[in-house]
């Protein structure tokens, strides 16, 4: 299976370890992966915040490069709904070609562990951790609302040798991030946050994971100012974990 990873600019910028966790755990899925060098938004920010001009130019920049046909995986389920969901409303006056290519290139775009469950069917990819570990799962809203992911990611944690999942209480509720909504609205974010984290106070995790590093971002800071030795790791890095040493350390 041939795919293209889009790894999306806050884990190019940000959390770069995210994007060779998927990579390692794609190879070992047997996706045979290609990363077009030009890609950078997929213009998600610009979107949310009301310059849908400078959004129109990304999305028809990436529906540009990504033209090969092939899948297109990325490791965040907010950019993923951005394509499959948000370019039709973007796009909406633009030429037919360009409507068809973007109805075209969403059809073909998912999120990790959407790609792996549901298109793949790899629900076990034989993975074992070297040291046990629990982990709870944080249900980012746009996989959540917008892609209908759940069960998705808890199969394959679940199916993760040495891994323990609990369930967060009110998994489902969001973080409090939101793009810019932490920065307009910052005491309904905090207070939201707070929320967040005692769940998974509560839930006595070692880890929460979730498919999103922005989400992930905002309780892995929260989780560190509060001096919790709980760590806010990507499910693309947990289940890079569980792979073989030379595999998790040379690809």
């Amino acid at each position: 299976m041939e795919a293209n990873l889009f790894v999306t600019c806050v884990v190019d910028q940000l959390f770069p370890q995210v994007g060779e966790a998927a990579v390692k755990v794609l190879r070992r899925a047997g996706v045979d992966l290609d990363f077009p060098s030009g890609q950078t938004c997929c213009g998600q920010l610009a979107y949310n915040a009301g310059y849908h001009n400078e959004a129109r130019r990304l999305a028809r920049r990436f529906l540009r490069l990504f033209a090969d046909g092939r899948p297109i995986v990325a490791p965040s389920g907010s950019c993923a709904t951005m394509v499959r969901v948000f370019y039709r409303h973007l796009l909406q006056f633009d030429p037919d070609a360009v409507r068809a290519q973007a109805a075209e290139t969403a059809a073909r775009t998912y999120e990790l562990s959407e790609y792996l469950v549901k298109v793949l069917g790899k629900s076990d990819l034989g993975l074992r951790l070297r040291t046990p570990l629990k982990a709870t799962y944080h249900e980012s809203c746009h996989a959540l609302r917008e892609l209908g992911l759940s069960e998705e990611p808890r199969t394959l944690l679940r199916n993760l040798q040495g891994l323990e999942l609990v369930e967060l209480e009110n998994a489902q509720r969001c973080c409090g991030f939101g793009g810019t909504f932490a920065v307009k609205f910052p005491d309904i974010s905090e207070a939201l946050l707070r929320d967040k984290l005692a769940s998974i106070q509560k839930s006595g995790a070692d880890v929460v994971t979730a498919l999103d590093a922005s989400c992930l971002m905002h309780l892995g800071g929260a989780l560190s100012r509060q001096g919790s030795p709980i760590r806010a790791l990507h499910l693309a890095e947990v289940l890079g974990m569980g792979l073989p040493d030379r595999v998790a350390d040379h690809g």
